[in-house]
């Protein structure tokens, strides 16, 4: 009888735009006897900053993999956050 097995893997991460937007494609892939049968993926973007009722904080990056959390870590400047948050900002006048 064949072995069916599901794993899930981030195959991408990039840095993206000067406000340092991190896109992460997560794949999940089937497999039969360790043979690839399909694949399928699942986007989602991070921003430096959110802001919930006027207050801005950092985006919660906790449920992220430690190599995502790297990166955000790496380029989210208090700069980039800043420059984030003001052109976020001006959008709502």
């Amino acid at each position: 009888m064949a072995t069916l097995t599901e794993r899930t893997e981030e195959d991408k991460i990039e840095c993206v735009g000067p406000y340092r937007s991190i896109q992460i494609r997560t794949a999940t892939v089937i497999e039969r006897d360790g043979t690839e049968i399909s694949r399928s993926f699942h986007r989602h973007v991070l921003q430096p900053s959110t802001k919930t009722d006027d207050t801005w904080a950092d985006t919660d990056i906790s449920g992220e993999s430690a190599e995502v959390q790297a990166i955000c870590n790496a380029v989210w400047s208090d700069s980039v956050k800043t420059a984030y948050q003001t052109m976020i900002d001006a959008q709502e006048v």
